[in-house]
């Protein structure tokens, strides 16, 4: 076992715990895909009218495909969306090989858009999903219509102070002294934390999205493998903020082809608003949404303004 894979993990990841189920809002429907090395479900939105250009929708570090429950109703009408629990996350379980790094959550959507033959998709990301998305667009161009970014988690010099604890959970031993330390904490605690983090103003949820919310984390708590496939995440957000070359993610994201619709928050603690300009000089078509007072997680906390740039998007684009 490798003196950073949390005692057991390995062992208890390769039982099939049973949980409470995943929530599945009016609308939606889940499914489950097997490829090869790992199994991924997928929440799909289908489209209002038959046709529609296929959309799909990728999370961030610690999230699900429930974060674009709230976006993905609001453009039913333009695009036949799907958004996807990456391997052990949602209810993904982990894949086979273990791998958690960027390049091996692309790789696991571009089978998943390669099984079903669904590109090429307009392709969502969030966080750690904006990152995987970018290498997707950068290695697959032929699976991408457009290219929609909220909140990418690209490589910055100087990354914000309320996102060291995140980094820091890709050290050996420290996602285990976490969890320890935090033993005593209420599922209501933690949701509480991460909303604080991810929210520009936590007051704007409501009280139903809050309970959804700890019954979410409750259920992620019962999970084996939860903190083992957070460590590894991290470790590969880390890992592919010091690659360098043509494997560089800003190097990759001067390489998509694909109009780009970027989205920044300007109360966001783990992605700098800064880095926003960048962003937009680096993508070659791109064109920039700021939102003052959002956080990380702007298609939870302003999905009407993200779905509005979205549809001015595929206007310039001719309507698919």
């Amino acid at each position: 076992m490798s003196s950073t894979e949390l005692p057991g993990t390995r062992a208890a990841a390769a039982l099939a715990p049973t949980v409470s189920a995943v929530r599945v809002a009016e609308g939606e429907k889940l499914r489950s895909v097997p490829l090869p090395g790992l199994t991924l479900t997928v929440r799909a939105r289908p489209g209002a009218t038959a046709g529609l250009a296929p959309a799909l929708y990728v999370h961030g570090l610690g999230g699900s495909s429930q974060n674009w429950s709230a976006l993905m109703p609001m453009l039913a009408d333009v695009v036949d969306g799907e958004a996807v629990d990456l391997p052990g996350f949602g209810d993904s379980p982990p894949p086979d090989d273990g791998n958690y790094s960027v390049t091996g959550h692309a790789r696991a959507v571009i089978r998943l858009l390669d099984v079903g033959q669904r590109g090429p998709v307009h392709l969502f990301g969030n966080s750690l999903g904006g990152a995987v998305a970018t290498r997707v667009a950068a290695v697959r161009p032929d699976l991408v219509r457009t290219l929609t970014l909220i909140s990418p988690a690209l490589p910055e010099i100087r990354v914000q102070r309320p996102a060291v604890p995140t980094g820091l959970l890709a050290l050996p031993g420290v996602a285990s002294l976490f969890s320890r330390l935090t033993r005593e904490w209420t599922a209501e605690q933690r949701t509480r934390s991460v909303m604080a983090l991810c929210y520009g103003d936590p007051a704007r949820i409501s009280e139903e999205a809050f309970r959804h919310a700890v019954a979410e984390m409750e259920r992620r708590l019962e999970l084996p493998y939860f903190w083992d496939v957070m460590t590894r995440s991290a470790r590969g957000i880390v890992d592919a903020y010091t690659l360098g070359g043509q494997h560089g993610l800003w190097r990759q994201a001067e390489r998509v082809l694909a109009p780009t619709q970027l989205v920044y928050g300007g109360r966001d603690q783990l992605v700098s608003y800064r880095m926003a300009r960048r962003a937009s000089a680096a993508f070659r078509d791109s064109r920039l949404l700021t939102l003052p007072d959002a956080g990380h997680v702007a298609m939870m906390e302003y999905p009407e303004a993200v779905a509005q740039a979205f549809r001015e998007l595929l206007d310039e684009c001719g309507g698919s």
